[in-house]
């Protein structure tokens, strides 16, 4: 007798946003996590509160030396992880029983990837139940090896996609997006800002032009309130980091802060 069929990570993505669509609910949540932060014990149980607080989808960010796309919130998080003892393997663990429950996407720079091998690590996404991939320091031009290597294992290279983006260039990103579109909100690096609403919209509405899969919005969403106008500005997806890792540095218990607040991110939508 033939096993049942396991749904690919591109297909548990798209079935996310559908499901959050179908719950009548404005966009899906994704809130970021970076992994070992602050130990790697504490991350296992804060991502899986992440779940249980009403997570859609979860982006496990892999603590990297140099993560040029992040702002000093996260870069001291990611220090931490990597002074704690955070490797690649460990962190993509933390993925294994939660990546059952929800999606789960790894954000990991190009270097630690391509120095153990695109074969091998994106193996090891597969072993971790991850559904997908976000490089943020990768251009299109050089991503069509691990695209490949994604597409043949049933997982979604997502790309990132910024304000300047020119419309030419939206338009073969778009065409080559797997899962979602990483819209960023903003000009610079993670963390939270003051009002985006003014400017949100032009941003999805450029974006989803090109593409025939969901637009997620991050950077700089740091607020319920900016989730939902982040929503009504069109977003499907809503990515939430910096306010998150921030309340992992800071909170006595940071498992229960994390709970509560993806919590009142997900009432906003």
């Amino acid at each position: 007798m033939s096993g049942t069929r396991v749904a690919s990570g591109v297909e548990r993505i798209a079935e996310a946003f559908a499901r959050a669509q179908a719950d009548g609910r404005r966009a899906a949540l994704m809130p970021y996590l970076v992994g070992g932060f602050p130990d790697m014990d504490t991350s296992g149980r804060m991502i899986q509160a992440y779940v249980e607080g009403g997570a859609d989808l979860i982006e496990l960010g892999v603590p990297f030396s140099d993560p040029l796309a992040d702002g000093p919130v996260i870069h001291q998080a990611v220090t931490a992880a990597l002074r704690g003892g955070a490797t690649v393997d460990r962190v993509l663990a933390l993925a294994r029983d939660v990546g059952r429950q929800v999606p789960v996407l790894a954000m990991c720079y190009a270097n630690p990837i391509f120095a153990r091998g695109i074969e091998r690590f994106l193996d090891g996404l597969l072993a971790a139940s991850i559904s997908g991939l976000i490089v943020p320091d990768l251009p299109m031009e050089e991503a069509d090896e691990l695209r490949q290597g994604c597409d043949a294992r049933g997982l979604a290279l997502v790309p990132l996609v910024a304000p300047t983006t020119p419309e030419d260039r939206l338009a073969q990103i778009g065409a080559q997006a797997r899962g979602f579109v990483y819209a960023v909100s903003l000009v610079g690096t993670t963390g939270e800002r003051g009002d985006l609403q003014d400017r949100l919209s032009g941003i999805v509405a450029r974006v989803a032009a090109h593409t025939q899969v969901p637009v997620a919005l991050g950077f700089g969403i740091g607020a319920p309130e900016q989730a939902r106008q982040a929503a009504e500005a069109g977003a499907q997806g809503v990515i939430v980091g910096s306010r998150l890792v921030r309340a992992a540095a800071e909170a006595g218990d940071p498992v229960a802060e994390v709970g509560n607040l993806v919590r009142s991110f997900a009432q906003a939508l």
